[in-house]
C-alpha cells in the first residue's frame, strides 16, 4: 500500500527482562480516583468515575534505569505532576464484568499525569473541554510494563513521587475508590477495550507544580521506577 507520507512509527513500552515489546493502542486516564486528592481538588464523595483519553504519542517512555527528558510545555506556567498505577490490557472485551476483569490485565507499569492546571482550570471554567490542559505532547512519561504474574502486589502498593529528592505524593493503591477490577468494567462499558490500551488509574493527594531543572521520581512498590526530568 501506497501513503501519501510515511505512517507514524507504532508507540510500545519495553518489557521488563525481555526483548519484544508492548505495543500501545489507547490511553485512558481515570479522574478523581483517590478521595485525598478528590478533595484537594474541592470534591467529596465516591462518585461516578469519568475519564479521558491522552493520544499514543504523548507518551514518554523512559526505559528501566534513564531518566527522561520532558520538554516543559507551552502556553503553561503551572505545570503539575501526577503520579499513577499504570494498567496495561492484555486482552480485549466490551461490558466486562468486575469478576472477570484481572483476566484481562497483562501487566503494570509506572506513569505520570502531566497537567497544565491553569489551561485545565480555565477550560473548566468556561464549561469547555479541557483536552488542551491533558493531551498534549510528552503529557504521559511512562516506564517499562511489568508483567502481571511478577506484580502481584502491586494492587496494595506504596506509590510515591519526589521532586528533587523531596517526598510530594505518597500513599497506596489499596486507596483507589475504584479498583483495578472496577475501572475496567465501567470503562469497558463506554469503550471496547483493545490488546495494548493503558488505563492510567489516578493520582493521590499532592500534585503541584514543577518548573524546569526539576527531577522527578516516581514508585510504586514492585515496579521500576519513573525517572524524569523537565528541561
Amino acid at each position: 500500500m501506497d501513503y501519501l507520507f510515511p505512517p507514524p512509527a507504532v508507540v510500545s513500552l519495553p518489557i521488563t527482562a525481555r526483548p519484544d515489546r508492548f505495543p500501545v493502542h489507547r490511553v485512558y486516564c481515570v479522574g478523581r480516583n483517590y478521595e485525598d486528592h478528590a478533595k484537594e481538588m474541592g470534591f467529596t464523595g465516591r462518585e461516578p468515575p469519568f475519564f479521558f483519553l491522552k493520544p499514543a504519542d504523548a507518551l514518554l517512555v523512559v526505559p528501566e534505569g534513564e531518566t527522561g527528558s520532558m520538554a516543559y510545555p507551552t502556553l503553561t506556567q503551572d505545570l503539575h505532576h501526577e503520579i499513577e498505577l499504570v494498567v496495561a490490557i492484555g486482552k480485549g472485551g466490551n461490558s466486562i464484568r468486575p469478576e472477570r476483569a484481572m483476566e484481562h490485565v497483562w501487566g503494570y507499569a509506572i506513569g505520570l499525569d502531566m497537567t497544565r492546571r491553569d489551561l485545565q482550570s480555565d477550560m473548566k471554567k468556561q464549561g469547555r473541554p479541557w483536552c488542551i490542559g491533558k493531551a498534549f505532547e510528552q503529557s504521559a512519561p511512562v516506564g517499562p510494563v511489568t508483567p502481571m504474574a511478577e506484580a502481584q502486589r502491586v494492587l496494595s502498593a506504596e506509590i510515591a513521587l519526589s521532586v528533587n529528592g523531596a517526598d510530594r505524593q505518597r500513599s497506596t493503591t489499596a486507596k483507589l475508590i475504584w479498583d483495578v477490577a472496577e475501572t475496567i468494567a465501567h470503562l469497558s462499558n463506554a469503550w471496547t477495550l483493545q490488546p495494548g490500551d493503558l488505563i492510567f488509574t489516578g493520582t493521590p493527594e499532592g500534585v503541584s507544580a514543577v518548573s524546569r531543572g526539576d527531577t522527578l521520581v516516581g514508585r510504586v512498590a514492585g515496579l521500576p521506577s519513573l525517572r524524569v526530568q523537565i528541561v
